[in-house]
């Protein structure tokens, strides 16, 4: 069997991020992919190759509580779901942190601060090239120094709706994107096109492939194997340490070893693989005596919806502008409510399974040239019956059941409002012509919470080093570890937090 220092397992936000953290201490690193490079193709822009017949999306299927099979909307590649992820890099606002009073029930504090990861956020925008401006954001959390990129400018049609917002006394801002401005001399400046969902064949979109794993590999010391599945995970005879990692590719089965076993294979996925590595002394799933890996999962409450504009709207690149005025409430409703940004722009092709029934009359391409995209994000709270399990077969099960919905509604009215009351009413057409869709539970793209980390072993799987309470040698540093969701894009928690963990196995570990 072969030895490392450190095993990694997964190319995500996460371990992509940690492995880019570790590489340059000179450490034998081994970092392992369940997927495959996405090819760099015309495919990657093609929107009936990626949305209606799910190009990338792995080839798998899951089930929900009520036994009914689901395609997952998951990623296994190199980068992970970062490779589609739309890049909007947002800090959890500090209040976040603490124990937060939603109108169904408390979002519960973290046992870390805001200030522990303060510095980490810094320089995780860095790392992956955040595009914003420091203080436009009223709920932003406190950074005295800036960002290192200015934001990307709005184009004309989104300038346009981010006056009228300023008009109704709301305060939009430049929303925080990472974007990697590497132009050489001489050649064409790159424009920023299709983010969300989509990988990006340019690598202009800081994703964890390009920002994380490309940098490690850099050194002889990391190195990368792909199309190698982690079965499970096997302790020792006291069950206290990580002896060997189990691993099949393609078709045979390999072990290896490591000093640190590091897991990133996102909350879903890399809770599974503890409870699938039950054995006699940790018979709940590995790191399980608390009993909750797998439990608290969440998503977000997280919408899209379309308004339809008299004016067109020929937009390539839409994803600049965000508010966050009813984050924690306003003075009609005192409960949080959530976070609304910009989404890439729409084609026609991505109208075609809802528009028809919803909007009659209209062409999918008037529908396309005069949309104007966005998403909502509210958050939902960490419930412990919402959960992964494995079936008989060793298949994931997700139970999921909706909460908090009544803050997200009011945000969705919210937006509404604004869009009714924007330039005069002399922009929209009428209010009855909005597509709006909640994400299902096939969207992960913001899974989190199923290995929780915490002070207390009674109530958490990590701790607040992100290390297994039971297992000496055993990380987790995806989103699993999240006590509660806030109602922002999780990745940049996860990146900061993967660069702390980073710095303590530095000074404290190796």
């Amino acid at each position: 069997m072969q030895h490392f220092d450190i095993i990694i397992i997964g190319t995500g936000a996460g371990g992509g991020t940690l492995a880019r953290k570790l590489a340059p201490t000179g450490k034998e690193i081994l970092i392992l992919e369940r997927g495959d490079f996405i090819p760099r193709e015309k495919e990657n822009w093609d929107t009936e190759e990626v949305f209606l017949k799910s190009r990338y999306k792995a080839k798998e299927n899951w089930t929900d509580k009520a036994g009914k099979t689901f395609h997952p909307g998951i990623h296994y590649c190199v980068g992970g779901n970062t490779k589609v992820y739309g890049a909007a890099l947002l800090r959890m606002r500090k209040r976040d942190f603490g124990n937060l009073t939603h109108f169904d029930g408390i979002s519960p504090a973290w046992d870390i601060d805001y200030k522990d990861l303060a510095p980490y956020y810094l320089e995780a925008e860095k790392m992956y090239s955040v595009n914003g401006l420091r203080g436009s954001d009223p709920t932003e959390p406190e950074e005295t120094m800036p960002y290192s990129l200015a934001p990307l400018g709005h184009e004309p049609r989104i300038q346009e709706l981010f006056n009228d917002m300023k008009a109704l006394g709301l305060n939009p801002f430049p929303l925080p994107i990472g974007y990697r401005k590497e132009e050489k001399p001489g050649e064409a400046p790159a424009i920023p096109d299709r983010f969300d969902g989509f990988p990006d064949p340019t690598e202009s979109k800081a994703d964890s492939h390009v920002v994380g794993i490309k940098h490690a590999l850099i050194h002889e010391n990391a190195m990368l194997k792909t199309n190698s599945y982690v079965k499970r995970l096997i302790t020792d005879s006291s069950g206290k340490t990580i002896k060997s990692v189990e691993v099949t590719k393609n078709g045979e089965t390999l072990f290896y070893t490591a000093d640190i076993v590091v897991v990133s294979a996102g909350a879903i996925n890399s809770a599974a693989l503890l409870l699938r590595s039950a054995n006699e002394k940790h018979p709940n799933g590995l790191a399980n005596g608390s009993d909750v890996v797998g439990r608290h999962y969440m998503a977000h409450n997280n919408s899209a919806m379309i308004a339809l504009s008299t004016k067109p709207n020929p937009t390539k690149f839409g994803k600049t502008l965000g508010l966050n005025d009813f984050y924690f409430g306003d003075e009609d409703f005192p409960f949080p409510m959530g976070h609304i940004q910009m989404l890439g722009k729409s084609d026609a092709v991505m109208f075609r399974e809802d528009a028809p029934s919803l909007a009659p009359g209209f062409t999918l391409e008037y529908l396309a040239a005069h949309s104007l995209d966005f998403w909502m994000t509210s958050e939902d709270l960490p419930l412990p019956e919402n959960r992964v399990t494995l079936d008989k077969k060793g298949n994931i099960v997700l139970s999921y059941s909706e909460n908090n919905l009544v803050g997200h509604q009011r945000l969705q009215k919210k937006l509404r409002w604004i869009l009714e009351h924007t330039g005069g009413n002399t922009h929209l057409l009428p209010n009855n012509l909005y597509l709006g869709k909640k994400i299902p539970i096939a969207g992960t793209a913001h899974q989190c919470g199923t290995i929780r980390f915490g002070n207390d072993p009674k109530s958490s799987a990590l701790n607040t080093w992100c290390r297994a309470h039971e297992v000496e040698n055993l990380y987790v540093v995806d989103g699993s570890f999240f006590p509660s969701s806030s109602a922002v894009n999780p990745a940049l928690t996860i990146m900061a937090n993967a660069l702390r963990v980073g710095d303590h196995l530095i000074s404290e570990v190796l």
